[in-house]
């Protein structure tokens, strides 16, 4: 279980924010990893529900965990999944260009939560967040291509990038100079997210 997979837990209760379920969590809404340190067989994670505000986050045990669905799994299901919302159409079209460069990758975010259980949180103005998963530093041609694919969609895309040792913003990553990485132990600015380990 790393960050961005989304999981679904045997058991309503197996999931607290702050000692409490939120009475706005839906028991069909997966959970999404998040980063953060913790002990062995405790997984931390994160809530949504279909409103804005309503977030939180918590901890699962490893045990509660009935089945992961990571990123790369829901990129499978955007390639035939119906829809006219404008990040989903984004999704759809992306799919083949991102398959062409050979990168492990996969929505997050709202439509990967869409993706995974179907429950209406997206809107039309709803962003597209992809991740790819980028364990060796990439070659100059790669980074150009992934940069290039935000042109002329009809949403705003924002790509995160997993390096391994933690995730960051492509477009910021493409600016030049440091990066904000973003890991375990939390955010850390740093010249080189290949490096970081």
């Amino acid at each position: 279980m790393v960050p961005h997979d989304l999981l679904f837990v045997r058991r309503p209760d197996a999931f607290a924010c702050d000692g409490a379920r939120p009475d706005w969590l839906d028991p069909a809404a997966p959970l999404v990893v998040r980063r953060q340190a913790t002990a062995p067989g405790i997984v931390p994670v994160g809530a949504r529900g279909l409103a804005r505000n309503e977030r939180c986050k918590g901890y699962v045990a490893a045990g509660d965990v009935a089945s992961i669905v990571t990123p790369r799994m829901l990129a499978a299901r955007a390639r035939t999944t119906d829809g006219d919302i404008p990040c989903i159409a984004a999704l759809r079209g992306l799919a083949p260009r991102l398959d062409a460069l050979g990168v492990d990758w996969g929505p997050a975010g709202g439509a990967g939560f869409w993706l995974a259980c179907g429950l209406p949180v997206l809107r039309a103005s709803s962003d597209l967040d992809l991740l790819v998963r980028l364990p060796r530093r990439p070659s100059a041609g790669l980074i150009e291509a992934l940069c290039a694919l935000p042109d002329g969609q009809p949403c705003r895309l924002d790509i995160q990038v997993d390096s391994g040792a933690g995730g960051f913003a492509l477009a910021e990553y493409a600016r030049g100079g440091r990066v904000l990485l973003k890991t375990d132990a939390g955010p850390r600015l740093v010249d080189d997210p290949w490096e970081a380990a």
